[in-house]
């Protein structure tokens, strides 16, 4: 993956005819890095589009010649990959329903030994890193090197904005265990709908991604699958255009020492937090030694309802947000029904 960011891999969600995937290179091709279309499309439904298969992969290549583009598909099963291999696919992806499954990933794996090509692979469907970076590890040990994850968000439940919930604390946790895998953002599969699309991107680029994967339609409304999710080369251009790219590092050393000051200030709250913190764990102590003594019940209903009513309430007061510090709090709360339970054991 070169250096300059963001690294852009954009296309329609699935190849549908020969002049639909020429129409949409032939507006984007001087924007992307590599262009994506999938030939084979998982579906819930056995009723919906499933991809137009092995013909695509001619597509693929009648681009890849013309434009002088990288192309990249998304892979599921071995036959896939030999497919890929044998038609000079350049990128190949692992799609979110592919990477739950450790057996499948490793039947890839396999087909994939001795290979040099870069893959892609999105995050499972839920939020289980260790899924995520299992799948990268598999890859790695047959030879792959040239690895990048593809955060795609993670299914909801319940009513949201986004078709997939961002949570970003995960592909952040991603960044940690594996610094040197260059993470790209899909925002089109996270939004759902094009009206986010542009601010999921902006978001990506504040949190240090490395590249976004677009999905990109001449005719969105017409499409064969996902359509509330791609968009116009217009608007994609657009996007490209408004978006902020940071400097992930400090170059004027004024500022440095300003920001230095300010993070100084940042660890001082932090340990006093701390402190705090194991006090707070000492009167816990002493809550369950009473508690064990008149044999009561480590959780109190009534009590943990107090605490979470009135905590959010002041933090709302101070301008902190609601559920920032209820998550918070469930934490701390979490953590001690688990020391008190130990104590009355």
């Amino acid at each position: 993956m070169k250096s300059r960011k963001p690294y852009i891999i954009a296309g329609p969600c699935s190849a549908e005819t020969e002049d639909q995937i020429f129409n949409i290179a032939k507006h984007i091709k001087d924007d992307i890095d590599i262009f994506r279309a999938g030939i084979w499309k998982p579906r819930t439904s056995p009723n919906s589009f499933e991809g137009v298969g092995l013909i695509g992969l001619e597509w693929l290549k009648k681009i890849q010649r013309k434009y002088k583009l990288k192309v990249a598909t998304e892979v599921a099963t071995p036959q896939h990959v030999e497919s890929c291999l044998s038609s000079g696919i350049d990128v190949l992806w692992i799609g979110a329903r592919t990477t739950v499954n450790p057996f499948y990933v490793q039947e890839i794996a396999e087909s994939l030994r001795g290979v040099d090509i870069p893959v892609y692979v999105k995050n499972p469907i839920h939020p289980e890193l260790g899924l995520w970076l299992g799948a990268l590890e598999r890859l790695y040990n047959v030879g792959i090197k040239k690895l990048s994850a593809v955060h795609r968000g993670f299914y909801n439940y319940g009513n949201s904005a986004y078709r997939n919930n961002p949570k970003w604390e995960v592909p952040i946790k991603l960044r940690r265990e594996s610094p040197n895998t260059p993470i790209i953002c899909d925002p089109s599969h996270i939004s759902g709908n094009h009206i986010l699309i542009e601010e999921i991107s902006q978001i990506a680029m504040d949190i240090n991604f490395d590249g976004l994967m677009l999905e990109v339609h001449n005719s969105p409304n017409l499409a064969l699958s996902d359509s509330r999710q791609q968009i116009t080369p217009k608007k994609f251009k657009s996007i490209l255009k408004n978006l902020i790219v940071r400097q992930s590092k400090l170059k004027d050393n004024n500022v440095k020492q300003e920001l230095n000051l300010l993070r100084d200030q940042i660890n001082n709250f932090d340990t006093e937090l701390i402190h705090l913190l194991s006090k707070r764990n000492n009167i816990v102590r002493d809550i369950a030694n009473l508690k064990k003594q008149n044999q009561l019940t480590v959780f109190q209903i009534e009590r943990w309802f107090e605490i979470l009513k009135t905590r959010t309430e002041l933090g709302t007061k101070l301008k902190l947000d609601k559920q920032m510090i209820a998550e918070i709090y469930e934490l701390i709360h979490k953590y001690s029904i688990l020391l008190q339970t130990r104590i009355i054991r």
